[in-house]
């Protein structure tokens, strides 16, 4: 560790805490930290505006975690959240749990109250790492301001090693105050991430003996294909096998959408009928009936690819478990492969499956180009996806519309979607469309939201016309909680507590916050009106009233 340098235009000789956290940000190549101004924060962010470090606040602390972990999404570096005490830090703790449930490297730092005051009663006084300790996978209190910067250094590293998540840092009001001698200071170098490593070589061998071998092979790729940037390695080895490749979570994109062994429609026709399955960075959880039949054969076998071996086997055994960086591990399966004469022809399969897509895809054809009003929530999806730059970011914020938007809009690239993931938290899509656009300044970022999902943090659209982000929402109005309303009608034969005032029009609350706002009732209106958002500049609602009727199938629900 070295001495701090001088930050003027202070004294050189004193620091405050908060300029100790900033200049270890600095170091850590933060741009950008995420918050709702709080008082017991307030030296982090003196520290941050002289260290040049953008301030972006928010409208409520749960959508300040989203944009942070959105920003890690995005960029593949940690995002950092500043929440001030008590209610700030429960109010992020959803955004919290969403990071802990998809892995997403998030520092986040929580305010607190004097250690001096310490159960007597201060204001906003909580025990903020009882409350984390099962959501993240490190949390402390810094007591001591001098260590500030080390103990900020230590969160990163926490952050980025083993699997990745997020850490919590309470920092007490007066430690963060308090201002120390530079000298007792010190300011750890940036952190560094782990090595890369590879899979024993053997195991590696019998993967690729068993996938030479295959008949029938699927390669169903997951979030760690996109954190472990192994796009290109995943693409090399469906090619090499010629086998059909099925995407969910931040791996959508890793193939184009009109790439010959992409596919989506098909995956439960593959799954069933799969000999091999080549599990790459993918979870064996609900999206994938948890590996049992009737979803994935008892006598399929799986090579299982991910970060850590503690992940390999949950649900179900792995034929073949390669721990490790998923790319290095996919590259070695296809260089182990050899010539293509040591692998089986599987022309006959990928016909069979993709003759199963285009079967699912023509029976959807007719519904996205429907004329029907109310409109048809595919019709919506397909306009959007029509309208949309092949470079645009796309967010899904809902229920069934994200389902339907998940079977139509297939991004071009390795990353460009985002959902909550597992978690399945509504309201996390603003925040993660805010990270996307201060990330990508120059690129599309479009929203498909539910109107349930508008309504958990529609007031960012407030944020979003503050700090001039033209980000634009799409919002499939049903007057309902369709995800809800339709299992509970099917099973009960009434629902309750699943319906909202149909036809809110939430594009005139869009216009009130300086925002551009359209509604859509006719589906000749939907492109042109997407269309016109993104060239106002602004950000932008635009509201479609859709058919409250529709009832998704839930057993051909497309991996999201």
């Amino acid at each position: 560790m070295e001495p701090i340098e001088a930050i003027a235009p202070l004294e050189e000789v004193m620091v405050h805490g908060g300029m100790l956290v900033a200049k270890a940000l600095k170091r850590e190549g933060v741009e950008v930290v995420f918050t709702l101004s709080g008082g017991h924060i307030a030296a982090i962010y003196d520290g941050c505006v002289r260290e040049g470090i953008r301030v972006m606040d928010t409208r409520h602390e749960q959508v300040a975690v989203h944009a942070a972990e959105g920003w890690a999404k995005v960029t593949r570096r940690p995002g950092v959240a500043l929440l001030t005490a008590g209610p700030g830090v429960t109010d992020g703790v959803t955004g919290i749990a969403n990071a802990y449930q998809n892995g997403s490297p998030v520092l986040i730092f929580g305010g607190a109250a004097p250690v001096e005051q310490l159960d007597r009663g201060a204001l906003q006084e909580l025990r903020h790492v009882d409350l984390v300790a099962s959501i993240t996978k490190w949390a402390r209190t810094v007591t001591q301001t001098k260590r500030l910067a080390e103990y900020t250094a230590m969160g990163f590293r926490e952050a980025l090693s083993g699997r990745y998540g997020p850490v919590f840092l309470e920092c007490p009001m007066d430690t963060l105050n308090n201002l120390i001698p530079s000298e007792e200071a010190v300011l750890p170098g940036a952190g560094h991430r782990p090595a890369r490593t590879q899979a024993d070589p053997a195991a590696i061998e019998r993967a690729a003996a068993v996938l030479a071998q295959a008949e029938r092979p699927v390669i169903f790729a997951g979030t760690s294909v996109w954190w472990d940037d192994a796009s290109a390695a995943l693409r090399a080895l469906a090619e090499r096998v010629q086998a059909p490749v099925f995407l969910n979570g931040s791996a959508r994109g890793s193939l184009p959408p009109d790439h010959p062994l992409f596919c989506s429609l098909a995956r439960r026709t593959a799954l069933m009928e799969a000999d091999v399955i080549v599990l790459a960075g993918a979870k064996l959880d609900f999206r994938l009936g948890y590996g049992q039949p009737p979803l994935i054969p008892a006598a399929a076998k799986i090579i299982w690819l991910d970060t850590l071996a503690e992940d390999i086997g949950a649900n179900r055994g792995a034929e073949v478990g390669l721990p490790g960086h998923v790319g290095l591990n996919l590259a070695a399966i296809e260089q182990a492969l050899g010539s293509s004469a040591s692998v089986a022809s599987h022309r006959e399969w990928l016909a069979q499956i993709r003759a199963a897509e285009d079967r699912a895809r023509e029976r959807e054809a007719a519904l996205m180009r429907s004329d029907a009003q109310p409109i048809h929530p595919l019709r919506l999806c397909a306009d959007l996806r029509d309208a949309l730059d092949r470079d645009a970011w796309v967010v899904g914020d809902g229920g069934d519309i994200v389902s339907y938007g998940a079977r139509v809009i297939n991004p071009w690239e390795p990353g460009h979607w985002l959902d909550a993931g597992p978690m399945g938290t509504l309201g996390a899509g603003t925040g993660f469309a805010i990270a996307a656009k201060i990330a990508h300044p120059d690129k599309q970022v479009a929203m498909l939201f539910g109107d349930g999902a508008f309504g958990l943090n529609g007031m960012e659209f407030e944020t979003m016309a503050r700090h001039n982000l033209p980000i634009v929402a799409v919002i499939g109005n049903d007057g309902q909680w369709a995800q809800i309303k339709h299992p509970q009608k099917a099973m009960l034969g009434h629902a309750t507590a699943a319906d909202l005032r149909p036809g809110v029009r939430y594009d005139l609350m869009a216009q009130a916050f300086g925002c551009y706002g359209e509604l859509v009732e006719r589906p000749e209106q939907i492109r042109p009106a997407i269309e016109r958002a993104f060239a106002s500049g602004k950000p932008a609602v635009v509201n479609v009233l859709t058919d409250p009727t529709v009832v998704y199938a839930r057993s051909t629900q497309a991996a999201v």
